[in-house]
């Protein structure tokens, strides 16, 4: 929560500074690959540990998409990392972020308030398409021309039928529908929470 917190205010304070959005990835970028690669605790957390109940399929999809967009493209091509998708993406995500793991952390004390609980299982309605469409998906879109142009991975891919670029191309396609089983995912978390919360308040 602290970390993401400090996220959030380098990206919030380099705006103010600099009246632009472009250098989210130079205030915040390393911290949020650090934030993001150790956030592979929370499917170690739920599949191996047993810690919390959530069990591996969607932490490991969320962080998977993720790592792959954030160290595979952002951190790898120079000439992205100035784009607006990823200042939409860094806000959206370190946004819902702070709020989540406020809310983890304030249910560890045993003393989380009530509106957060709501914000919780609230936010991510508008933050996680925002986060998406104008961040994720239309800056890997953007970066297709320089992955082709770098023959980015080349190696990697060498003895497959298909580039990195053709594998972009193809992940495209099918992003939307991998998100939404995880946005569905959480509307159901929603259901599941604030009705309990709502039992508990009236008893």
């Amino acid at each position: 929560a602290f970390g993401w917190t400090i996220s959030l205010l380098r990206i919030l304070i380099s705006i103010i500074a600099t009246n632009s959005v472009n250098g989210a990835y130079a205030s915040a970028g390393d911290l949020i690959c650090l934030l993001q690669t150790c956030a592979f605790l929370e499917v170690i957390h739920g599949a191996i540990v047993g810690i919390v109940p959530s069990g591996v399929l969607f932490p490991l999809m969320q962080w998977g998409g993720r790592t792959h967009f954030l160290l595979a493209i952002v951190r790898q091509i120079d000439e992205v990392q100035e784009f607006p998708a990823v200042f939409i993406t860094f806000f959206a995500w370190s946004l819902s972020e702070v709020i989540r793991y406020s809310h983890y952390a304030s249910n560890t004390f045993g003393s989380c308030p009530s509106w957060l609980t709501y914000l919780r299982y609230t936010a991510f309605i508008a933050l996680y398409p925002m986060g998406l469409a104008p961040g994720e998906m239309w800056l890997m879109y953007e970066a297709l021309p320089f992955i082709k142009k770098k023959n980015l991975y080349e190696d990697f891919f060498a003895g497959l039928p298909f580039s990195y670029y053709n594998f972009l191309r193809g992940f495209l396609l099918i992003y939307p529908f991998l998100w939404l089983k995880l946005y569905l995912h959480l509307f159901k978390q929603r259901r599941s929470k604030l009705g309990k919360h709502h039992e508990k308040k009236k008893r």
